[in-house]
């Protein structure tokens, strides 16, 4: 990051507490929204417009497993910047109400 407008545009984007919720979350694994919307207790169009925001700041990125798509947090200064203001990540959990195969396993 060069400019104080980058900066700002990527502070502005962390300010959403969904967003920081949902980057929090891909820290410990992918995850598909069925997943997400079971953490943040939101619908799935909720959701998809906050990783719709998340996906053009380039902090996600998608990729498709049959029916599901699995989101993955791709910046790592990101990832280093939620390190140090949220801690460590803990490892994977699932989610009571979630049905994605990973919570399901």
């Amino acid at each position: 990051m060069n400019s104080y407008p980058e900066a700002s545009s990527l502070f502005h984007v962390l300010s959403h507490q969904a967003r920081l919720r949902i980057l929090d979350e891909l820290r410990r694994r992918e995850a598909c929204v069925c997943h997400l919307q079971a953490v943040l207790k939101r619908p799935q169009a909720y959701v998809s417009q906050q990783l719709r925001v998340l996906r053009e700041a380039g902090l996600v990125t998608d990729e498709r497993d049959g029916i599901l798509v699995y989101y993955y947090l791709t910046d790592g200064q990101v990832e280093r910047l939620l390190e140090d203001v949220l801690g460590r990540a803990g490892g994977p959990r699932c989610v009571n109400g979630c049905t994605c195969p990973c919570c399901q396993t």
